[in-house]
């Protein structure tokens, strides 16, 4: 046993930063990902979505990537400033329910829990360059920053007097949008939105990307990317097996081989998308009953990867019999 004492360890405790080492790291010049992460704080105060696809553009940073269009589609009637000194100039509904039509375009909406499919024909129009009142932000009052510049892309649905109200979508886009061609892609891109998040779905739901006991970012990319692939293919499956279902059943993506022996596993002809897309998905456990839902993505991952793993013992059998 010791004769004196241990010593108590000494409590680790975070040294403080100076004041002045702050100001130096608040003042730096831009450097890429710091210039980064404070733009994405602008934009998430106020208020902006972050899309992969549509037309680029640049900005002051040097660092700055191209990127897409900013579209998210308005929640508030957000009050409008102009000119330096921010004058009130109106409300952002009204503002955008006062333009007129610049063309239509037709679109299959999804059926939802009481609501089922059916084609529309949409009027778009859309608003000059218009300025929004800066919102609240964390020590400042509404109205006290720069005003948001913005524009507006209203999509809409035509109905009869005394009927239900149609869909309405009023979009605010960072980018300028001055003819119908512009509000056109503005509103293509709203629109294709539940398409990405089945993509990401199928992707993590399906696949499990975020299941991934990956330690570096070098290999979880490449792990994601080979996922996307399958993922994009499944997703490619089922809107084909929805949007055009009497296609022949090799448009469905499926390799020659593949094609093969899932008929010969389900004992059916499978002359169609459809007919490959049900097929595939009661190989991965869906029952097909009369209740029952369609398949999900992680019954479709399940079927995708048994028939591989058929494919791949159909392989292995044609190399014994050539030994």
């Amino acid at each position: 046993m010791c004769a004196s004492p241990c010593p108590t360890p000494k409590k680790r405790t975070r040294t403080a930063v100076p004041a002045r080492a702050r100001a130096a790291y608040a003042s730096r010049p831009c450097g890429g990902s710091a210039c980064g992460r404070s733009a994405v704080r602008r934009r998430a105060r106020a208020g902006w979505s972050w899309p992969t696809a549509g037309p680029t553009s640049t900005s002051t940073c040097s660092s700055a990537k191209p990127r897409g269009w900013a579209v998210v589609r308005a929640a508030q009637n957000r009050a409008l400033v102009a000119g330096a000194d921010k004058t009130a100039a109106g409300r952002l509904f009204e503002q955008a329910r006062a333009q007129p039509s610049a063309g239509t375009f037709a679109l299959a909406l999804r059926g939802r829990p009481r609501q089922p499919a059916r084609a529309v024909v949409l009027q778009v129009s859309f608003s000059p360059a218009l300025a929004l009142r800066a919102p609240q932000r964390p020590g400042g009052a509404t109205g006290k920053g720069a005003p948001v510049p913005a524009s507006v892309v209203r999509v809409w649905e035509e109905t009869g007097p005394g009927a239900a109200p149609g869909l309405e979508w009023l979009l605010l886009c960072d980018q300028p949008v001055t003819d119908f061609a512009q509000a056109l892609t503005c509103a293509r891109q709203y629109a294709s939105r539940w398409l990405i998040e089945d993509f990401h779905k199928a992707l993590k739901t399906g696949l499990g990307a975020e299941k991934l006991q990956l330690q570096t970012a070098a290999r979880l990319f490449a792990a994601v990317a080979l996922l996307s692939v399958v993922a994009l293919a499944l997703v490619d499956l089922r809107e084909k097996s929805r949007l055009e279902p009497d296609l022949p059943a090799e448009a469905a993506g499926l390799t020659a081989i593949e094609l093969r022996v899932l008929r010969h596993q389900s004992h059916r002809p499978l002359d169609t998308v459809r007919a490959v897309y049900l097929a595939l998905a009661a190989l991965g456990g869906h029952l097909g009953r009369k209740g029952d839902g369609p398949p999900g993505w992680q019954t479709l991952w399940l079927g995708r990867r048994s028939l591989r793993l058929l494919v791949e013992g159909v392989n292995m059998a044609a190399q014994l019999l050539d030994e």
